[in-house]
């Protein structure tokens, strides 16, 4: 097992035991205040409050010695949330930035030169996010969505989504507008494919 791993055990170990020593410690404690007087149960329900806020504050202790992993994933509950329109905007996001970076023209003087490079820069950021953006919209929509009874209807579905992730990465490290505009095919046909899924007719679009 790795060191993180070891950790990671560690942390949830140890928050559990701190969890479970003060949950049976507020039990204790109730079960003997419950056979006390009436006249006690102010006090009773003080001494609660001051146990909730104690275990309150030993989690919140806890999760800044030991802060948990932060992940990003699509859900894999049966949330049957999914639409191809995210894919499409991040896609068109990668042609525009394609276009761009291809209508720069670099000036002669000095000042020029250092803004032209501060916009190019920021435009191949951009694409290279919004393609990584694009290819995992389509992976969630290939490998959460598409089932093996939607090949009977579409045999080339795979070769689809595999040939429209490749785009996505020669659009990462290329700047071509043949690339990004065969992206942006790619994803409108896997538009039709997913909304012909539902037996629904959505009209393809873009925003420019």
């Amino acid at each position: 097992m790795h060191s993180a791993d070891c950790a990671a055990h560690s942390c949830c170990y140890l928050k559990l035991a701190a969890i479970t020593y003060i949950v049976n410690y507020v039990s204790r404690t109730i079960s003997v205040l419950n056979d006390f007087p009436a006249k006690l149960l102010a006090e009773t329900h003080q001494l609660f409050n001051r146990l909730v806020t104690m275990l309150n504050n030993a989690i919140a202790l806890l999760n800044a010695w030991f802060p948990p992993t932060e992940v990003h994933a699509h859900c894999d509950g049966p949330c049957g949330v999914y639409d191809p329109s995210a894919a499409r905007i991040t896609a068109e996001a990668v042609l525009s930035m394609t276009k761009k970076i291809l209508a720069l023209e670099e000036p002669a003087d000095a000042a020029g030169k250092v803004a032209y490079a501060n916009t190019l820069s920021r435009y191949i950021a951009i694409k290279e996010e919004q393609a990584q953006k694009t290819k995992d919209d389509l992976l969630i929509l290939w490998t959460d969505y598409f089932k093996p009874v939607h090949l009977e209807s579409y045999p080339d579905l795979h070769d689809t989504f595999w040939k429209a992730a490749k785009l996505c990465s020669a659009c990462k490290v290329e700047v071509s507008q043949q690339h990004a505009e065969e992206l942006m095919a790619a994803v409108e046909k896997i538009h039709g494919i997913f909304w012909a899924t539902k037996g629904r007719e959505v009209t393809w679009y873009t925003a420019s």
